[in-house]
């Protein structure tokens, strides 16, 4: 729509009015980095979370989601690293120029960005979920000298083939992921317990991007192009771990069997946690890192 807000502008509104303080405390950390050669602009300027001190963690979303993700997360580990927190290219509040591409290479294009403007003079540590594991374990292979250790939180596009959708089933694709119901129903699934979890600011942050502008056009594009899968081998060289909850309702069946099976014997299952470790149990995610994986799945 013409009169979508660009990012900062929607950024701005919602510091105000999101219902969650947690998440209202993470966009006043929010900085805009410009970042060149995502588009024929050149040099848009993206959100980058960055709190805390210390060793530097960089975390990564999942689908159709954003920084604000990490928002109960962000106290439990701030006092020991500095915390990194992108939106990547094309989601959450970033910019979504007409002349950029939408796929798995502008995620990782952009990330390397990201990470070539870090002043950190030793490797790093990376969290991805869902679909920012699958990130996560592209960005650690190609980046090996940069990244140190991994954690993985359900990770998403790890087995299968990527699948283009037909044009006119992706923007039919997009109109269905609008739907406030349908999100709703998303947010819901998402949790281990979603009618104790789950409430009016949980449902607010999972639509609080929709209206950027550009949202449609990039998410039908990113569909066109596949999306991510096939992301899981090789395993990177990195000592990595990987936190499931037992009450995933997101990843299942075989999809989530074939995970499991591949990243066997780092993976941990933890009870009363649904697709979303760092919301659903933020204290064991946080445990997790901070002793240096020593749970074994």
């Amino acid at each position: 729509m013409s009169n979508s807000p660009n990012g900062k502008i929607l950024l701005d509104q919602l510091r105000n009015n999101l219902l969650d303080p947690l998440a209202r405390e993470l966009i006043a950390q929010v900085k805009w980095w410009h970042i060149e050669g995502m588009s024929k602009q050149n040099s848009e300027e993206y959100p980058v979370a960055i709190t805390g001190r210390g060793k530097p963690i960089l975390l990564l979303h999942g689908f159709d989601s954003s920084f604000l993700e990490f928002r109960r997360l962000v106290p439990l580990l701030q006092n020991h690293h500095q915390l990194i927190i992108p939106d990547m290219h094309g989601f959450g509040f970033s910019p979504r120029p007409s002349s950029s591409k939408y796929g798995k290479d502008e995620l990782l294009k952009h990330l390397g960005k990201v990470l070539s403007k870090l002043e950190s003079k030793s490797p790093i540590g990376l969290i991805g979920a869902s679909m920012g594991g699958a990130v996560a374990m592209e960005l650690a292979r190609r980046h090996p000298s940069s990244i140190e250790r991994v954690l993985l939180l359900a990770p998403a596009g790890l087995t299968g083939r990527p699948m283009p959708v037909p044009p006119i089933l992706d923007r039919l694709g997009v109109w269905f992921l609008s739907q406030p119901k349908i999100r709703k129903g998303l947010c819901r699934q998402a949790f281990a317990d979603p009618i104790a979890s789950v409430g009016e600011p949980e449902e607010q942050i999972a639509s609080a991007h929709l209206n950027i502008k550009g949202w449609s056009q990039s998410l039908a594009a990113f569909a066109r192009n596949g999306g991510l899968a096939n992301c899981g081998l090789p395993l990177p060289n990195q000592p990595f771990h990987v936190i499931w909850g037992e009450e995933d309702r997101i990843l299942t069946g075989t999809q989530k069997d074939d995970s499991l099976s591949l990243l066997a014997p780092h993976v941990e299952e933890i009870p009363d946690c649904g697709h979303l470790p760092h919301l659903d149990k933020p204290e064991v995610v946080a445990k997790r890192w901070l002793e240096g994986f020593p749970a074994n799945g």
